[in-house]
């Protein structure tokens, strides 16, 4: 039997493929050629907007055309969209992605594959990490608390482990995922009573584990460059800073979100920082990490956004001076806080010639410069 994988969504749905391939080797399967000789097809999907999920739709109904003509195959679903769907408590929700893909043979959750076996890695020298899965902050247009569910860590020590058998068989970079990885160990400090606390934002947060997990990581030999995706404003620390201007080994390229350049957007968005904590952070880190680059993630057009906080976002851009933007057009999800309170206002034509503008201003202009990453 010969599967074959197709993944939407981020670096975290790509790190759970990777599992989702030793699950089913380690059942006996191989890897097919491509999507026309497996005989289970293994979709791996993504929520965070409307477009991704439409584009699963439309997978799972070119299969089921392929099935009614006589193909036989296994079609499997997986990732944030079943995760939503089991956590969604009525049932009404699994119930509707059925009636939507009836094609679909098994809707898998992502916990079943666990990390039992060592994920087949579809490259020799750069390994994705999962450090974390989950997420605690409830940004209100976001449906990953609801698709992944609270951020939970993984042990340290098996971090380690990993990494080390990485280095021993070659690797030479690692990229640690999580959904908010620099909020890593919270959860187990909590858990083991090792509670500090720590003023970050005006707000006061669990200390986290992170900056040693970096420390330690940095002195496994053979690993030459350590990364991490997506890191968060909010427990950026000045901790983290120290750590990572001190190692070289950490990559001098952070993506640090912020969604919105205006402070009252930040708020609406449920984003624990202004606009100007955000640019003294970003003082910070160019200023004990002089060479470092920073990409970012915008949304455009959220729920009540005016033409002045737009323009409030256009000129942080051009302060901070972004190396690379993920810009997207809200795209208003299930669940949220925001489908529940606001209203999707902004018409579609605005959050287009918006996104146009970012899209000019950062990543266009970039690509021309030659400094686009």
């Amino acid at each position: 039997m010969k599967y074959h994988i197709v993944t939407f969504g981020c670096a975290a749905n790509e790190a759970d493929s990777e599992r989702i391939a030793s699950y089913y080797e380690a059942r006996g399967y191989t890897k097919a050629a491509s999507i026309q000789s497996a005989d289970d097809i293994v979709i791996n999907t993504c929520m965070i907007r409307e477009k991704a999920e439409h584009r699963v739709y439309g997978l799972v109904h070119n299969l089921a055309q392929e099935k009614d003509a006589g193909r036989n195959l296994k079609i499997v679903v997986t990732g944030c969209m079943v995760g939503m769907a089991t956590r969604e408590k009525t049932g009404k929700m699994l119930g509707l992605l059925k009636k939507k893909m009836p094609a679909v043979d098994e809707f898998l959750p992502i916990e079943e594959v666990g990390f039992d076996h060592a994920p087949i890695r579809t490259d020799k020298t750069h390994a994705w990490v999962p450090i974390s899965n989950g997420c605690n902050n409830f940004c209100t247009f976001c449906v990953v608390p609801f698709t992944r569910g609270r951020e939970v860590s993984r042990p340290f020590d098996d971090i380690l482990l990993e990494c080390f058998d990485l280095a021993a068989k070659g690797y030479k970079r690692i990229t640690l995922v999580g959904q908010n990885v620099n909020s890593y160990g919270a959860d187990i400090k909590k858990k083991d009573a090792k509670i500090t606390y720590v003023k970050h934002l005006g707000r006061m947060r669990i200390s986290t584990m992170f900056p040693y997990l970096l420390e330690e990581l940095c002195k496994i030999e053979g690993l030459e460059v350590i990364d991490f995706i997506s890191s968060n404003p909010w427990d950026f620390s000045d901790e983290l800073i120290k750590v990572m201007a001190e190692n070289s080994k950490i990559s001098r390229h952070i993506h640090l979100p912020i969604q919105s350049g205006d402070t009252g957007m930040l708020k609406r968005m449920n984003r624990w920082y202004t606009r100007e904590e955000y640019l003294t952070l970003v003082g910070k880190l160019k200023k004990q990490i002089p060479d470092i680059t920073i990409s970012t993630d915008f949304i455009v057009g959220f729920c009540g956004e005016t033409d002045e906080q737009f323009e409030s976002t256009v000129s942080l851009a051009r302060e901070v001076g972004f190396s690379k933007a993920y810009v997207s057009m809200y795209s208003d999800r299930p669940m949220t806080a925001a489908h529940k309170a606001f209203q999707d206002d902004v018409p579609h034509l605005i959050k287009k010639k918006r996104w146009q503008i970012l899209e000019e201003l950062i990543n266009k202009t970039n690509l021309r410069a030659g400094t686009f990453r």
